[in-house]
């Protein structure tokens, strides 16, 4: 795909893989729409950022679990910037809960990471798929290796992505052929919501055969590959760990 003068709606995208996703597609002649749920300040420096190097982007206000919400976002960027051909569901929740310690685990956690990881991906996807047909556009979806793996952050956490993982193939069947999705898995990224986790850390990435964790720009670098050059790949799950999982 060639996407200058394409507009792709990147959620959660204020931050970490989401900003690295912003820059790497604005750079390429996109337009960009940052949305944000409560990182406000960190998605506005970023669509200043990217309108003072000379592109075009916006910052757009939307609680993903929320299908109000992400209606009106849908409608606000197509006003904005007339389609929407790229989506990037980043947007992600979690509660770090140590997985053999199932007492811990509230039901307010499971309804908050669903509401976001999966609910969020679906309605957003939903509310896109529109102007996505029209454009002939695609979708890419972050989840985790914690979704193929069963670890992570949290047991509700790595249910969620392995969610995202299932529905990455099912919207693929809904939406072919005017559109294709896909997902990208990662392992640990080097971004605010490991920082001071050093633990965590340590337990998801000893081993990895590149030998060390992803910056925010390896997962974007995988997001980009299937918007530019996955014309025919759809229903699939890029792994980007280093080799961890192998």
């Amino acid at each position: 795909m060639d996407v200058r003068g394409k507009t792709a709606l990147i959620t959660g995208g204020g931050t970490g893989i989401g900003r690295a996703c912003a820059l790497k597609l604005s750079a390429l002649g996109a337009n960009v729409a940052v949305n944000y749920s409560r990182s406000a300040a960190e998605a506005e420096v970023l669509a200043a950022e990217i309108s003072a190097a000379g592109g075009r982007a916006v910052a757009v206000k939307a609680d993903v679990s929320k299908d109000a919400e992400v209606k009106a976002m849908a409608a606000r960027v197509e006003s904005e910037f007339g389609s929407i051909d790229i989506l990037i569901n980043n947007a992600g929740r979690t509660h770090f809960v140590d997985l053999a310690d199932l007492d811990s685990i509230e039901e307010s956690q499971w309804d908050e990471i669903f509401g976001t990881n999966v609910k969020g991906t679906f309605l957003t996807t939903r509310a896109c798929a529109p102007m996505l047909k029209k454009a002939g556009g695609c979708v890419v979806s972050v989840a985790s290796i914690a979704g193929i793996s069963g670890k992570g952050s949290s047991l509700p956490y790595a249910v969620s992505k392995g969610a995202i993982i299932t529905m990455t193939k099912s919207l693929a069947r809904s939406l072919a052929p005017a559109v294709r999705v896909n997902a990208v898995a990662p392992g640990i990224v080097n971004t605010r919501w490991v920082a001071g986790k050093g633990g965590h850390v340590s337990r998801m990435s000893d081993g990895t055969l590149l030998g060390r964790v992803a910056e925010a720009e390896d997962v974007a670098e995988a997001i980009l590959g299937l918007v530019l050059h996955g014309d025919f790949i759809t229903g699939q799950t890029v792994v980007v760990d280093g080799g961890y999982c192998l």
